[in-house]
């Protein structure tokens, strides 16, 4: 059943993605990323709203927090995800690990996109 909440959050999630990508493209054309950084922006803004929301979860907010963490962040963004995971390793003092996360996880993904492209 929580499978259910986390793709409709999804597709919540999907849908804002590409009302940011639409609004954004209309307002600021330029080569800037704009659309993306704002939607990993404001994803992570809710995942960390949340997350702080839900901390004591019950039933009910197992729920809320498939279809609006899971479901609505990893649709919107799954940089959010990646933020967490980042400042939950920090949290608990894994500071090397949290660096050495963000910078392979940036190499090997921008690689992947160009050897990808190559690939295609």
């Amino acid at each position: 059943m929580l499978a259910l909440y986390v793709f409709l959050g999804g597709g919540i999630g999907s849908l804002m993605r590409y009302g940011i990508s639409q609004l954004v493209g209309k307002v600021n054309p330029a080569d800037f990323p704009l659309a993306t950084f704002v939607s990993n922006l404001l994803a992570s803004l809710i995942l960390g709203v949340g997350i702080a929301l839900l901390r004591h979860k019950t039933q009910s907010s197992e729920q809320l927090y498939a279809f609006l963490v899971i479901g609505i962040c990893g649709g919107f963004s799954t940089f959010s995800t990646f933020a967490k995971e980042n400042l939950e390793l920090f949290e608990k003092g894994h500071l090397f690990l949290g660096i050495l996360n963000i910078l392979v996880s940036l190499v090997l993904c921008i690689a992947a996109v160009y050897f990808g492209k190559r690939i295609a």
